[in-house]
């Protein structure tokens, strides 16, 4: 099965019953060598689920200790597939490094071009 690491909208109750139409069970971990910031949501499902205009979105920096804290999932290839549909343009989904050695899907920033797909 899929990990998905969030440090976002998708740790919100109410997202992961709209997105997969149950709730996730997850561990907390942190996403290595990305730095974050927030980005403006003008998809009005988007904002309508989250209930947010703005986002947070994660940046690859490539420090070392450059730490973004969130929540690690294990979710199906279905649920995957219903992330990436949930997830904006501004999203691009990569595999990335995590504090606890291992490795899962993230969404990044897309105008980085910094795609690692398994």
């Amino acid at each position: 099965m899929p990990l998905l690491f969030s440090y976002g909208t998708l740790q919100q109750e109410n997202v992961q019953l709209a997105t997969f139409g149950r709730l996730l069970s997850g561990t907390p971990d942190a996403l290595v060598g990305y730095e974050q910031s927030m980005v403006a949501i003008d998809d009005p499902e988007v904002v309508r689920t989250s209930g947010k205009t703005h986002h947070p979105i994660v940046r690859y920096t490539g420090t070392a200790d450059a730490r973004v804290s969130g929540t690690v999932f294990e979710i199906t290839d279905q649920e995957l597939e219903q992330a990436d549909a949930y997830e904006v343009s501004a999203y691009e989904r990569v595999a990335a490094p995590l504090a606890s050695g291992g490795t899962a899907w993230v969404y990044v920033d897309a105008s980085c071009g910094r795609a690692r797909r398994r």
